[in-house]
């Protein structure tokens, strides 16, 4: 039966457990050059010393005003992967995989001069108003994925996770709420995302999974929903999409009457509505931390990988943390195990 630490493979990705470090931005980035620091280092060795199977490298943009702060990770330019690079052989040298998050704020952008988005509508009344991409500029926006996800394969990352949620830039193409374009990006939704997949597809080896984070339900008034979500992310799945990160909200500012649920595990009917309908593998989000609750989602089946945000940020041990609470194999570096 699957638990939390069974094994995984899906194409060349061979993950020793199921528990996953999602990507979770560190603004961390003091020179402002996109390049990842002493901090980044230590931040992903540690949690795969503490035994995660598979880490996934926050949000790392495109282009310099792709950024939500210049304190944030880029793959815009060559410079960036040898620091990269050195994060995934030490982190392979402690028996995890890693994938790094591809991305580009669009209207989310608060230190760009002047944001892009698919339209000129503004995130908020006290954020700037964006620029509408012209057509041609889109098509360009596809290229600069498309070489970053080059860079993310030099530095020998394991998977790639292009970011379609929480209301960036691809979300805010696929969302009629943000995207109110007349051209080609505007009468099919998907379009640019289709593009983005394609494009890193093409740079990716055979074997290399891609993955799709999405926000499977908006929480203002109007937004779309999992009846939206489950059409698009078909449109992503046979764009080249082979697992989806199951996610929710970020489109804007959150109406009462569609206010997420605080509860443990919100999050999980999504993705397994997800991955019933598209019959793929999905990795689940938000508010995990218990290990018997994290054990239940892959034990029921509700999802095939889950990610430990909060609960890792607090303890970059969570996994070992689990593992004995569960009764697990010992999975403790022989360095540690007199603390276990």
């Amino acid at each position: 039966m699957q638990n939390l630490f069974s094994t995984y493979k899906i194409k060349n990705l061979e993950l020793k457990n199921r528990v996953v470090m999602p990507p979770m931005c560190q603004y961390s980035v003091e020179k402002k050059d996109g390049i990842a620091n002493d901090w980044h280092y230590m931040h992903y060795v540690s949690r795969a010393v503490g035994g995660a199977g598979f880490i996934i490298v926050e949000m790392t943009d495109v282009e310099p005003d792709g950024r939500i702060t210049d304190y944030d990770l880029g793959l815009w330019s060559d410079e960036q992967v040898p620091a990269l690079a050195k994060i995934v052989e030490a982190v392979h040298s402690h028996g995890a995989k890693i994938g790094i998050q591809i991305a580009h704020a669009g209207r989310k952008a608060e230190d760009a001069p002047e944001p892009v988005a698919p339209s000129a509508i503004p995130f908020d009344e006290n954020s700037k108003t964006p620029r509408a991409l012209t057509t041609e500029e889109v098509k360009g926006m596809v290229e600069k994925f498309r070489l970053a996800v080059r860079r993310a394969v030099q530095a020998g990352f394991d998977a790639i996770e292009i970011h379609g949620a929480h209301g960036y830039l691809i979300h805010q193409f696929h969302s009629p709420l943000t995207n109110k374009r007349d051209d080609e990006y505007g009468q099919d939704l998907t379009k640019f995302g289709r593009e983005v997949i394609e494009a890193a597809k093409a740079e990716m080896p055979a074997d290399m999974p891609l993955i799709m984070r999405i926000s499977a339900r908006e929480y203002v008034e109007g937004g779309y929903g999992i009846e939206e979500s489950i059409e698009f992310s078909k449109a992503y799945k046979d764009a080249g999409a082979d697992v989806f990160d199951v996610s929710s909200g970020g489109e804007g500012q959150i109406a009462a009457w569609g206010r997420p649920g605080t509860h443990a595990a919100y999050q999980v009917p999504l993705a397994r509505q997800i991955k019933e309908a598209l019959q793929v593998p999905v990795m689940a989000v938000g508010r995990l931390d218990d290990p018997i609750l994290a054990n239940a989602v892959i034990g029921n089946e509700e999802a095939d990988l889950v990610q430990v945000g909060r609960g890792m940020l607090r303890n970059p041990y969570w996994t070992l943390e689990a593992a004995k609470q569960l009764r697990k194999e010992n999975i403790v570096p022989k360095q540690y195990e007199a603390g276990f």
